[in-house]
């Protein structure tokens, strides 16, 4: 079974960067999309970035609007892991931001939490104006 587990939250102050991680243990999961949601305090799930292998050397990435040239998601294919880069936090990025993976070639929305079948506990950003 797979499970993923964050790290790199933490206190910041608007304008600064940081750089969630995400390793997967339990299986290999090259053909699933691996993505990020935030949540903020009384507010829903909402998408932010995810990445999936197209096959040989062609990879397609997404992200919401809100992080659209700030943020960067990147994958470690080989060591089952997935990193978002976040550049010009803003107060409005605070949250708590989950991992997720979907089943192997998942074809749905990526943006929607419900195809995602696996997350993980979650780690807070919190950005200071």
């Amino acid at each position: 079974q797979v499970q993923l587990v964050e790290s790199g939250g933490g206190l910041v102050q608007a304008g600064s960067s940081l750089t969630l991680s995400c390793v997967a243990s339990g299986g290999s999961l090259n053909r699933a999309v691996m993505g990020w949601f935030r949540q903020a305090a009384g507010k829903e799930r909402l998408f932010v970035a995810a990445e999936s292998w197209l096959g040989l050397d062609s990879y397609y990435k997404d992200y919401s609007d809100s992080v659209k040239g700030r943020f960067t998601i990147s994958r470690d294919y080989a060591n089952n892991a997935v990193s978002l880069h976040m550049n010009s936090l803003e107060p409005g990025d605070t949250a708590v931001y989950y991992c997720a993976v979907t089943p192997e070639y998942y074809t749905d929305d990526w943006h929607l939490p419900g195809g995602y079948h696996t997350w993980g506990q979650g780690t807070r950003v919190t950005v200071s104006s």
